[in-house]
């Protein structure tokens, strides 16, 4: 396993981070998805993702229980607050009130004493920006979390946090998680180089663009029983990938990591390191053997000309 820095931060993370959206305390059984954090951390993944929301806490207990084996200092934690988590109307977004109370409740489910990174999940229009950081900036202070991060936010919205920390002397944001592989590249324009520009790394999700680019979608009339596709909960998160003109650029995509012989999930997150400013791909797994597939992915170099083979393809 390959580890990069985290934005200017001292802090080294895995190439390959390993997340518990849509698996862990939903679809995946409990004793499943321990087995498949130990595996990752026994590969080297160093680096875990949950949030508060996650089956409304229930991924936060099962990443805690499953860490809490190994030394605190070994691994990075990260969680994060913004959607709802009840009914009351400060049972949401990022108001000090509902900050401050999500953080401790994430450490009580999680059982630890911090968290490394806290993420803002999405941008809140009804929370002033610098009431936000304020709270996290106090947070750091008591020691609860080390790092800020934001995840889905624009640009504009990166650049407003980092004028507002400026202003009042608050520690930066490090760290922005967003939706980026072979067939999503909205980053590219203005996220990756702002980002550049104000030492702020990539943890990007869903890497395999929900599965689809795992190759295993070749018919979108005959779905594969048991995937994600088929599921119910998971289905509306897929569904704008399984479109024929997608499924026919994940063919020629398949033919190149044939003849690099390797994996086509292996391509797939191979691609998205190739960014410099990409700290790591988080990955979901709901068994061990994906992990064991998708680590081989770190250190993989594509050829150049490979590199401009894929570019044509997803043109």
């Amino acid at each position: 396993m390959i580890y990069r820095k985290l934005g200017k931060t001292g802090l080294k993370v895995s190439e390959i981070s390993l997340g518990s959206w849509l698996t862990y305390g939903n679809s995946t059984e409990k004793d499943t998805a321990i087995k498949t954090i130990d595996t990752a951390y026994d590969l080297g993944i160093n680096f875990f993702d949950t949030a508060n929301m996650y089956a409304r806490g229930e991924a936060e207990k099962i990443v805690g229980e499953a860490l809490r084996k190994y030394p605190r200092e070994s691994y990075v934690l990260a969680t994060k607050v913004f959607w709802p988590m009840g009914e009351g109307p400060n049972d949401k977004g990022l108001s000090r009130k509902h900050v401050y109370e999500q953080a401790n409740a994430s450490l009580k489910r999680l059982g630890v004493e911090y968290v490394d990174i806290y993420y803002c999940h999405r941008y809140d229009p009804e929370t002033p920006v610098e009431e936000t950081l304020k709270t996290f900036d106090h947070l750091m202070r008591q020691g609860k979390i080390l790092y800020a991060g934001v995840s889905e936010w624009t640009a504009a919205q990166i650049q407003e946090a980092l004028q507002v920390a400026d202003k009042y002397l608050l520690d930066r944001i490090v760290v922005n998680q967003p939706r980026y592989n072979m067939v999503t590249r909205t980053i590219e324009n203005e996220i990756i180089p702002i980002s550049e520009k104000n030492g702020i790394s990539q943890v990007a999700f869903s890497p395999l663009a929900q599965g689809v680019l795992t190759g295993k979608y070749t018919d979108l009339k005959n779905l594969p029983e048991g995937s994600r596709a088929t599921d119910p909960k998971a289905n509306r998160f897929i569904e704008k990938y399984l479109q024929d003109d997608i499924i026919d650029r994940v063919r020629k995509l398949n033919n190149i990591a044939k003849e690099m012989e390797i994996s086509m999930p292996q391509l797939a997150i191979a691609w998205i390191l190739r960014q410099p400013n990409v700290a790591s791909a988080l990955i979901g797994a709901s068994r061990p053997s994906q992990i064991e597939e998708n680590v081989k992915a770190s250190g993989i170099i594509i050829p150049n000309e490979k590199l401009q083979e894929i570019d044509e393809i997803l043109a």
